[in-house]
C-alpha cells in the first residue's frame, strides 16, 4: 500500500496543476485574444464610460416609453444572473397561466389601442430567464406605442429598428432578433439630439 501513496500523490498534484491552472489560463488567453468583447462580459458602457449592463443579459425595463424584454424567470428579482433558470412550468399550470394572463394585462394597460396579436416571447420566459434579446415581431408589436410616447416619427422607428436588428446565425439559424438593452440605448442617445 506504502509503494502506491507517493505516485498517487504525485499525480493528484500534477493533475491539479494542469487542470486547476494551466488548462483555465490557457482557455481564457485564448478566449481573450480571439474573442476579447466576449470574453470580458460584452459589457455597454455610456458616454462616460461607466458600465450599463451587458450585451448578454436582459435588463427590467418596465416604463411605457422604453422597449420591453422577455419576462425573467428568475426570482426574487428579474434578470437575476445568480439565479438562471427558467420556472419548469408546464403549460397546464395555474401559475404559469396567471403570469402569461398578468403579462397581456400589462401589455395592453400599456398600450390600449393596439389589437394586433401579442407575439409569445413577450409573455414567456426564456430558458434562462435572461435572454437580451426579443423577436422582430415582439419589436414591431410595441414599436407605435415607443414611437407613440417619444414623439417618434414611424420612419425614425422603422430605422431604428432595422439598424438594431439581427439577422440569422450564419444565415440560417434561429430568427431576426432585436438587443433591448443595445435597443433602448439608441432611443436615449437619438432623444439626446
Amino acid at each position: 500500500m506504502k509503494p502506491l501513496v507517493r505516485p498517487a500523490i504525485s499525480l493528484f498534484v500534477l493533475l491539479s496543476v494542469v487542470t486547476g491552472l494551466l488548462y483555465p489560463l490557457l482557455v481564457t488567453g485564448l478566449a481573450k485574444a480571439v474573442f476579447p468583447r466576449q470574453a470580458a462580459g460584452s459589457l455597454l458602457r455610456d458616454d462616460t464610460g461607466q458600465v450599463i449592463g451587458s450585451s448578454l443579459i436582459g435588463q427590467n425595463f418596465s416604463d411605457p416609453k422604453y422597449f420591453w424584454g422577455r419576462p425573467s424567470a428568475t426570482s426574487p428579482m428579474p434578470y437575476n444572473a445568480a439565479n438562471s433558470g427558467g420556472s419548469n412550468q408546464g403549460p397546464l399550470n395555474p401559475a404559469l397561466i396567471d403570469a402569461v394572463k398578468s403579462r397581456i394585462e400589462a401589455l395592453k394597460a400599456a398600450d390600449p389601442g393596439n389589437t394586433a396579436p401579442i407575439p409569445v416571447d413577450l409573455v414567456s420566459a426564456s430558458a434562462s430567464g435572461l435572454d437580451p434579446h426579443i423577436s422582430l415581431a415582439a419589436a414591431l408589436y410595441q414599436a407605435g406605442r415607443v414611437a407613440r410616447l417619444r414623439g417618434l416619427s414611424d420612419d425614425a422607428m422603422r430605422t431604428l429598428l432595422a439598424d438594431h436588428t439581427e439577422g440569422r446565425l450564419l444565415g440560417v439559424l434561429g430568427e431576426p432578433r432585436v438587443n433591448v438593452l443595445q435597443l433602448n440605448l439608441a432611443l436615449e442617445r437619438a432623444a439626446t439630439r
